[in-house]
């Protein structure tokens, strides 16, 4: 893959809430980042409250302008009550309507498990590194739709 260079702006909105897991996601999605040849000074992290809040600052960024892909990261992990699927649901969805309504790829590292240790093994333990997967996925994203529209890539 190659590297994505060329001035291309990266925005990542990060949780807090789960903040144990959702640094180690962002850590991998600056690797990401870090591999891909993008400097710091092109990446912008906004940090919301929880999941519920991804989509709105995802859509913040995104009308702004000027960057070629977002990235969200955040842990919903599942507890008694019903609010995890209202949640993780309604998160992925305003996730997924910034992506169309903008056609901005929007990596989607929103974990959604059941136990903090399903959580934990995603966000750099054995299961990998979900904040890396979803830069990269949005990296991906990214350079495809610059070869689609002509422009060189990142």
């Amino acid at each position: 893959m190659s590297d994505f260079l060329g001035g291309g702006r990266i925005g990542i909105v990060v949780s807090r809430f789960n903040e144990s897991v959702t640094t180690r996601l962002l850590d991998g999605a600056h690797a990401c980042l870090v591999e891909r040849g993008v400097a710091s000074e092109q990446i912008d992290v906004i940090w919301g409250a929880g999941a519920w809040e991804l989509p709105m600052l995802a859509n913040q960024l995104a009308g702004e302008g000027g960057y070629d892909a977002l990235c969200a990261l955040g842990a919903v992990v599942r507890g008694e009550t019903p609010h995890f699927d209202f949640v993780a649901g309604e998160a992925a969805r305003g996730l997924m309507w910034v992506q169309l309504e903008y056609g901005l790829p929007v990596g989607f590292g929103l974990l959604t498990c059941d136990t903090m240790e399903q959580a934990a093994a995603r966000a750099g333990g054995e299961r990998g590194n979900k904040g890396y997967d979803a830069m990269a996925a949005a990296l991906d994203a990214a350079t495809e739709i610059r070869k689609r529209d002509g422009r060189p890539e990142a």
